[in-house]
């Protein structure tokens, strides 16, 4: 079996038993403690992808190295052999294995026993993204090993999950950008695997990988800002998916073209215009069984003013159940409206959601678009926000419905290199200038913005306080 590399990993392993994952790094000095926890689970779980025998540099030797160190600690640990680890684990050693034509007999014993072992203690309990993984390791521990009986349970998986998660207009189902891309790269691996070795199994399901790729692909352009970043909408960061640039390069070599698609199940939209690109969530916070990548963002937005990020969704920072984690999956830490203290969609415990909202788009033409949600329906209200666009002017309409009057307050996060200054009910910046009608206060206030795993940036961001209706102009 053949694998030529696809997209590079990441530079994670510095040299050594130095390491740097989400923006800490650690030297240990000797043996690599495989479970150390003294950066948080995500860095753990990192640690264990070995996702870094793929980065440019890294020779045959060193990585062998780091695979035998493994071994030799295996019997000893805890987060590093959970399924979602390991199946992220035998992707890479596979890709290492096959780039670097290694037949080592006790890496081979062991990439089995993995694959055995994770093959009995599948993610159903979690599904999305984590039983999608799952399966691609499968898939890829099948192909190694050619193995007819373990592509009979990735085939149980890919088929059907991919079906259910890739939604019609391309988008993935947990309404993740970052997470778009995770799949799409792994789904383009899947594609490289059966195109370049016909004799191993799964060959079957290269046209559904083909199509599902197309259709995500289409995806991603569409949801593209012209300088190359994506909304940071639900989780989502930079640095941890392949950049969308790469993902349409590797996608262009497997002759995955993407075809053109009008953003529907998703429930996003992108606005473009001469001097702006508006990128609007009038959506689900994701599929209701499953929602634990999802915020309470519902209407929000993010605005490019000439290929310049302007109001941005400060993204993640952590996946740590901390105080941080918890607004930054809150409704305050996004460009919409809250009513009083209320979260639109009950967020909890880092990754959990109680109520939450649903949206409905109620018009929408060239120049406007109409949404409501009922995530206030527990005191009787509803939130309809209206945005109407020309190429100079955008208009932002929210207006509380029923329930009584409520006191409400409209967020707008600025990008960290945004300056603003506030006259009366106007706030003037470096781009363009922002104007409330209907408001009782307005206050520039400071925050910390995230977009990148354990990294903060001051920025500016301005809350409106108002009762029924806010016409926000956002103008040149």
């Amino acid at each position: 079996m053949s694998f030529s590399a696809g997209i590079p990993a990441y530079t994670s392993w510095l040299e050594g038993s130095r390491f740097k994952f989400l923006n800490q790094e650690k030297d240990f000095s000797g043996a690599v403690p495989w479970d150390f926890d003294g950066h948080g689970r995500l860095w753990t779980y990192n640690l264990n992808y070995f996702e870094y025998l793929l980065q440019p540099g890294l020779s045959k030797e060193q990585g062998l190295k780091l695979i035998n160190g493994f071994l030799d600690d295996w019997e000893n640990l805890h987060t590093g052999i959970e399924p979602f680890p390991t199946s992220l684990r035998i992707v890479s050693w596979v890709k290492f294995l096959a780039e670097h034509q290694i037949g080592d007999e006790r890496i081979q014993r062991f990439l089995w026993l993995q694959i055995e072992v994770l093959s009995d203690n599948l993610e159903y309990h979690l599904l999305g993204n984590h039983l999608l993984e799952n399966g691609f390791a499968l898939l890829f521990g099948a192909a190694w090993f050619s193995d007819s009986g373990i592509y009979r349970k990735a085939k149980g998986i890919l088929a059907p999950e991919l079906a259910e998660q890739i939604l019609p207009d391309g988008g993935h189902f947990e309404r993740s950008p970052m997470y778009h891309c995770l799949i799409l790269n792994r789904l383009l691996d899947a594609i490289h695997l059966l195109k370049n070795n016909p004799t191993v199994p799964g060959r079957e399901l290269l046209p559904l990988f083909q199509r599902k790729a197309t259709s995500m692909v289409g995806w991603l352009r569409e949801m593209q800002f012209a300088n190359g970043e994506l909304p940071l909408f639900n989780d989502s960061a930079r640095g941890v998916a392949p950049a969308p640039s790469q993902l349409l390069a590797y996608a262009k070599r497997l002759d995955i073209s993407g075809t053109k698609t009008n953003l529907e199940e998703s429930g996003y939209r992108m606005i473009r215009r001469k001097n702006y690109e508006l990128a609007i969530d009038a959506g689900d916070v994701g599929p209701d069984y499953i929602p634990g990548h999802a915020h309470s963002d519902t209407l929000s937005f993010e605005l490019h003013i000439r290929q310049q990020p302007f109001i941005i969704d400060p993204g993640i920072s952590t996946y740590e159940k901390n105080e941080r984690r918890q607004w930054e999956r809150s409704t305050a830490a996004h460009n919409t409206v809250q009513l009083g203290a209320l979260e639109q969609t009950e967020v909890w415990g880092g990754f959990r959601v109680a109520g939450r909202a649903h949206a409905r788009i109620l018009e929408e033409s060239e120049f406007e678009i109409r949404a409501t949600h009922d995530g206030y329906r527990r005191i009787g209200a509803r939130h309809e926000r209206t945005f109407q666009f020309d190429d100079t002017r955008i208009l932002i309409i929210d207006e509380v419905k029923g329930g009584g009057k409520h006191a409400a307050k409209a967020r707008f996060h600025f990008h960290p290199s945004v300056n603003a200054t506030l006259k009366n009910f106007t706030v003037e910046t470096d781009f363009w200038s922002l104007h409330f009608a209907g408001a009782e206060k307005v206050e520039v206030l400071e925050y910390e913005c995230g977009g990148e795993y354990n990294k903060l940036t001051s920025a500016k961001k301005l809350v409106v306080n108002f009762r029924q209706t806010l016409q926000t102009t956002i103008y040149k």
